[in-house]
């Protein structure tokens, strides 16, 4: 109803860098979709790299357009997709959650619910879960800045791996 991938499959694609760690994805759920991606745990570097990425396309889209991002005070930058109204950002990480995974699925998003994050399978939204790891990202996008969302990650993390930890004695998963 909204146009949304009218021009399916030919408007759409992603572009990346050589080292495939800054992607812009468009015309995928959302309009234009900016990820900052990389192995290992330096959260700020991934952040530092998102928000000079983010710069450069929204110059670059107001040059050649004359147009801003749209941004509403109220509800933040404008997506198609609801669930990604305020900043649209979801931090994420992967991370293997073997005690967790002992208890079940039903547990741990429960548990991070109480965190305010979402659990997902490494295969997306929709791709469900294997073995223990997990695509552990905020819940929230809206009424938070970008900085409160990745920090409000990182410390559910921190506490989802110390539980882990605590899960795995318990369950002698511990090595």
């Amino acid at each position: 109803v909204a146009g949304m991938e009218r021009d399916w499959p030919e408007g759409r694609g992603i572009f990346h860098n050589k080292d495939k760690t800054f992607l812009t994805w468009v015309n995928e759920e959302d309009q234009l979709r900016i990820i900052s991606m990389q192995k290992g745990g330096d959260v700020k570097e991934v952040f530092d790299r998102l928000a000079r990425g983010i710069k450069a396309v929204e110059d670059s889209v107001k040059k050649e357009s004359g147009h801003d991002f749209m941004l509403d005070k109220r509800y933040g930058y404008i997506h198609a997709c609801p669930t990604n109204l305020g900043t649209g950002m979801r931090a994420s990480v992967h991370i293997d959650l073997p005690g967790w995974t002992k208890l079940g699925p039903k547990v741990l998003a429960a548990r991070c619910e109480e965190l305010h994050l979402q659990p997902r399978g490494t295969r997306g939204e929709s791709g469900g879960q294997t073995g223990v790891t997990y695509d552990i990202s905020n819940k929230h996008r809206l009424g938070y800045s970008e900085v409160q969302l990745v920090q409000k990650m990182i410390d559910g993390v921190n506490t989802l791996v110390k539980e882990d930890r605590e899960l795995q004695k318990k369950h002698g998963l511990a090595k």
